[in-house]
């Protein structure tokens, strides 16, 4: 257990492993929201986000607060599972080594759960069309739409690819903590429609913001899938999709296909 403030209040790992990311989606997506307004960082113009997208933002809010309940309902469920296990590990000392390894082994699980259920969503047309369609009513993507999906999709994706991740890896809750915390932001940063300079995750990832803005386009559809970390299985199964950045006239950067690309 972990004691959190004068009172000796006390909060599980477990309800922390559930409810950090879902707070420091919110926040970190409000970050964006406010660095939104400044033109010389945008992928897309604020008109173009504004009229291109397909969906409100209203409804996109909503959509999000709903998978995030689904999350916390299946996160609760799986801890509640693995409880013993996971207090064993946590009693265990665990070295930065096997914390590592643990993190390495959840981003390739959670990598290629997401690649080969991303892109078949996009090959079978009746789950497009009534399924991941509803993700891509974001033409233009934003940091707050990141898990805007069909409810079906986020279960599929995110919530059983995440609990495969946490599985497989045999990390602790305590671990998962920061794990599914930075699976969060990571995944935020890549909707967020920003190319912010000094931005660590454009400096570490080749699966970055511009990267996924590529898939948004309709020239991109076929391209780009894996999320959230690497390009790994898109190199190796043809489906990669290089950018260009170019700079708008009217400021900000416009991702565009490598030269070899454009008359795809």
């Amino acid at each position: 257990m972990m004691l959190v403030g004068n009172m000796g209040f006390q909060i599980s790992d477990e309800l922390l492993g559930t409810f950090v990311p879902i707070i420091l989606y919110w926040v970190y997506s409000g970050l964006y929201l406010g660095l939104g307004y400044f033109e010389n960082y945008r992928l897309h113009s604020k008109q173009d986000e504004d009229v291109k997208n397909l969906v409100s933002k209203t409804t996109v809010v909503k959509g999000v607060i709903l998978q995030q309940s689904i999350q916390a309902v299946v996160a609760i469920l799986l801890f509640t599972v693995t409880a013993d296990d996971s207090q064993a590990a946590i009693n265990q000392r665990t070295s930065l080594m096997v914390l590592a390894r643990q993190f390495v082994m959840a981003m390739l699980v959670l990598d290629t759960w997401q690649y080969f259920m991303h892109r078949y969503m996009h090959h079978n047309k009746f789950l497009y069309r009534h399924i991941h369609s509803q993700h891509h009513r974001l033409v233009v993507p934003y940091a707050f739409g990141a898990l805007y999906n069909h409810p079906l999709e986020g279960l599929l994706l995110d919530t059983i690819g995440g609990a495969l991740s946490f599985l497989l890896s045999g990390m602790s809750p305590r671990s998962s903590i920061f794990f599914f915390s930075f699976a969060t932001i990571k995944t935020v940063d890549d909707h967020c429609g920003l190319w912010l300079p000094g931005n660590l995750f454009h400096a570490f990832f080749k699966n970055n913001t511009a990267y996924h803005d590529i898939h948004h386009q309709l020239y991109g559809s076929k391209y780009n899938f894996s999320q959230p970390f690497f390009v790994m299985w898109d190199r190796i199964l043809g489906t990669y999709m290089p950018y260009t950045l170019e700079k708008r006239v009217e400021g900000g950067f416009e991702a565009r296909p490598a030269k070899e690309y454009k008359d795809d």
